[in-house]
């Protein structure tokens, strides 16, 4: 039997907005893109957004795909390669979004990083857990991927039909794969030196109350190295706040004023129409 093995690639909303500056997100753990469902309609008010999604068979090293979001990114802007792009990551996200900006740092305008998960070797007993999944029977797996979910997120702060798909999102994560992607986290290797290197004006958000990682502490620490970042506390979110009713991304980047001029300018454009 010939067996296909799927690819990372861009999910995409039902209307594409290709007059609008890119938004490109990569996704935490899950891989599936699917949980920036609750920021997307703001999003879309000024941005054309792109979601990376990871297949759940997916093995492959930093380098492999860094080069593959890479790729997809110069493929959307090849008919119109001086649309403004902004590069937002989200935990493990984050760490790729780092990757990324330093491998490719000429295709980017900004960089968003929320609850990056560069904080890992910073949590000794997550890095020891992750060594004990290893050797749990598939049952005993699914059964933790569910005790772990009030640490992964307040649910509470999370509408219902959100709710729902965190746990669809985490359930559908293999042990295998679980088990490959805490691996690469455990071997991020991105050097403060690397990142003094963008240029680009960065965004660090960080969720105050994470009970996952110390993800405040990460983001001061990345602020000093980063030369033109800015941090925005979230004060009583966790670890996956871009799930929670009240946390609005790109009311955020307003209050901030990290928007470009063309971001503003197209957002004028559509609400003339």
């Amino acid at each position: 039997m010939l067996y296909v093995h799927s690819h990372p690639c861009f999910l995409t909303p039902k209307r594409l907005q290709p007059e609008l500056p890119l938004f490109v997100f990569l996704p935490g753990m899950d891989g599936t893109g699917r949980l920036l469902r609750a920021q997307t309609a703001g999003l879309e008010s000024a941005f054309d957004v792109r979601c990376l999604s990871i297949p759940t068979d997916d093995l492959t090293h930093w380098q492999v795909l860094t080069e593959t979001v890479v790729a997809l990114i110069e493929a959307e802007l090849e008919p119109s390669p001086d649309r403004p792009v902004y590069l937002c990551g989200e935990s493990f996200g984050g760490c790729l979004a780092m990757k990324v900006a330093l491998a490719a740092p000429q295709l980017f305008d900004r960089l968003i990083l929320v609850n990056p998960a560069s904080s890992f070797h910073r949590k000794p007993l997550i890095a020891w857990g992750s060594q004990v999944t290893r050797w749990l029977p598939e049952f005993a797996y699914r059964l933790s991927s569910i005790a772990l979910m009030p640490f992964l997120a307040y649910l509470g702060r999370v509408a219902e039909g959100d709710r729902q798909a965190f746990y669809d999102a985490v359930l559908s994560v293999p042990q295998k794969t679980s088990i490959w992607r805490l691996s690469l986290l455990g071997d991020f290797d991105v050097t403060n030196e690397q990142l003094s290197q963008l240029q680009q004006p960065v965004l660090l958000l960080a969720s105050a109350a994470d009970r996952l990682l110390p993800s405040l502490a990460e983001v001061q620490h990345l602020e000093l190295w980063f030369p033109n970042a800015q941090v925005f506390v979230l004060p009583y979110s966790g670890h996956a706040c871009l799930l929670e009713a009240d946390v609005n991304l790109y009311e955020i980047m307003k209050v901030q004023n990290f928007l470009t001029d063309l971001t503003e300018r197209s957002q004028d454009l559509l609400r003339s129409r």
